[in-house]
């Protein structure tokens, strides 16, 4: 196994980590999370906890960009890291995502619409790959990752610092990702379409 399918692994391997660090029951083995705050009285708390999750997250994201790097220059292109990287990506956004909906930080609804897509390209890349053709991640997909990566990271950071001047960038950015995760979509349905409604 070459080094970018070895980081794609690494990128897998650190998303039980993000659930555990987030979800411990800190309060109850009585360990207090320092919070920080910016912008006085008025302004926003950041805690620790965040912080922590953010630097995990940020090492898993950054992954995404050298594996794609490594693979490209070094001609290390395979089939398992044409299939394995973009799940890989969709596992990492949508845990977190899906652990913010849990705790009511985001709404349901763009959530929902990009767990759905990302559920309906996978079956749609699946029976491609019973056809022997091998998608690998299109211009939009790429683009709906590093948006959902930056949502992500906003949503860690409480909007800052937008959120020092009252501009809701989060819920802008998360709408806005939940439309290019659609369109995305669409333009693999488009795609693979004459696999999917082949008969045989």
């Amino acid at each position: 196994m070459n080094l970018p399918n070895k980081l794609t692994l690494a990128r897998i391997c650190l998303i039980p980590v993000l659930v555990l660090v987030w979800i411990f029951p800190y309060a109850q083995f009585d360990l207090l999370v320092p919070v920080f705050h910016f912008g006085g009285v008025t302004g926003v708390s950041l805690s620790l906890l965040n912080v922590i999750v953010l630097a995990i997250f940020a090492l898993a994201s950054i992954t995404d960009f050298v594996d794609g790097h490594l693979a490209r220059k070094y001609n290390l292109v395979t089939t398992f890291g044409k299939f394995a990287d973009p799940i890989a990506d969709k596992m990492l956004v949508n845990t977190m995502f899906i652990l913010f909906v849990s705790q009511g930080i985001v709404p349901v609804v763009p959530v929902l619409l990009m767990v759905a897509r990302d559920t309906i390209v996978d079956g749609c890349r699946l029976i491609a790959m019973s056809n022997g053709v091998v998608v690998a991640a299109g211009f939009l997909g790429k683009l709906k990752t590093v948006l959902q990566m930056i949502t992500i990271v906003l949503i860690l950071l409480n909007n800052l610092p937008f959120e020092l001047y009252r501009i809701p960038m989060t819920d802008l950015l998360l709408w806005f990702t939940a439309f290019i995760s659609i369109a995305s979509g669409v333009s693999y349905f488009n795609q693979l379409k004459e696999y999917i409604f082949e008969s045989k």
